[in-house]
């Protein structure tokens, strides 16, 4: 069974409300339909009813709510200005961005616990997507750091038996300090033993292996792996690592012969944002990998992000996720 399937298992158990705002964008309708189907999530679609159901007829018994005629609207956007006054907004403000920017009508939603979580991003940039999130919903009380996370899985991997990975950050955080490479490191260790209940071997990852170059961009992720094992000694955590050392074993012994990581890393940690991100869309095309993501961390509920490039297998499998990150913040 591919890891994916299990996720959504986990998901049917607690059905959680999951809004999807973007429902101009087709896949998203197409998502709907199996995610209704296979009974992975209650789904809420905001947008035009009668324009949705005319071309999707089968989503009758989904929830859609319109917010240009909600009743919600109105008591939303008083709470929105109440929440945002201080920093200059205006009740006509907070009205037009729920009735203009459907992601801020769906952060309402989570803030005034009618739903779960959120997955966009299918047609809206990430700071589209996130910005509302952080001005609502906001970050958890002990989160130091909102980063991004995919979770990957490839088909056929030869170097780890299931070929889940998670990598990060491919999202958000453009050129992260030493500190914030350690937040990210912990916090994605977390999420993937929550989402896979594996321990977590952390790769910190760079052009050099254990002092093999020396440069400031390698001082940032060795001071970036000494602040996270002193911050989460129960984490195995080691770096700096080239990526073949990270994962390949015959090369760990080589390199890094004493780590307790190398070769057999499963979490691993891009020094930034351009690295990250293309190295899961290498993985992506390549080796026809399933990449899931950006998946948020650091957020008080699910707010999860979807590259414009998503497939609807993408945005189902991203929902699924969404959904199982919610049941896992209510056991806490």
């Amino acid at each position: 069974m591919k890891f994916i399937e299990k996720i959504k298992e986990q998901a049917r158990t607690e059905k959680k409300k999951i809004v999807l705002p973007e429902t101009m964008d087709e896949r998203i309708l197409d998502a709907t339909k199996i995610i209704v189907e296979e009974d992975i999530a209650e789904v809420i679609l905001l947008g035009n009813k009668e324009s949705i159901l005319k071309t999707h007829p089968t989503l009758t018994n989904v929830e859609i709510i319109n917010p240009l005629t909600s009743e919600l609207t109105k008591e939303f956007a008083q709470k929105l200005y109440e929440l945002r006054k201080e920093k200059g907004m205006t009740l006509e403000e907070a009205n037009r961005l729920l009735t203009e920017d459907f992601m801020y009508f769906a952060c309402m939603l989570v803030k005034e616990n009618m739903a779960d979580g959120i997955v966009s991003g299918a047609c809206h940039s990430t700071a589209n997507t996130l910005r509302p999130a952080l001005q609502i919903i906001k970050t958890k009380k002990d989160a130091k750091l909102v980063s991004t996370f995919f979770l990957m899985e490839i088909p056929n991997c030869e170097y780890k038996e299931n070929g889940i990975y998670v990598f990060a950050d491919c999202g958000l955080v453009q050129s992260p300090t030493s500190e914030e490479l350690a937040s990210i490191a912990i916090d994605s260790a977390k999420s993937f033993e929550s989402l896979t209940g594996e321990k977590p071997y952390v790769a910190m990852l760079s052009h050099s292996t254990k002092g093999s170059a020396k440069h400031t961009d390698v001082d940032k992720v060795t001071t970036a792996r000494k602040i996270a094992q002193q911050s989460s000694s129960e984490i195995c955590i080691d770096g700096e690592l080239q990526l073949d050392a990270a994962i390949v074993p015959s090369v760990a012994k080589l390199k890094a012969k004493d780590s307790k990581v190398a070769g057999k890393a499963n979490v691993l940690i891009f020094p930034d944002l351009d690295a990250g991100n293309i190295g899961y869309k290498l993985v992506q095309r390549f080796a026809h990998a399933d990449a899931y993501g950006p998946v948020t961390q650091g957020m008080a509920a699910p707010v999860n992000d979807l590259s414009r490039g998503c497939s609807v297998t993408d945005i189902v499998g991203t929902v699924a996720i969404t959904a199982v990150q919610a049941e896992n913040k209510g056991r806490k």
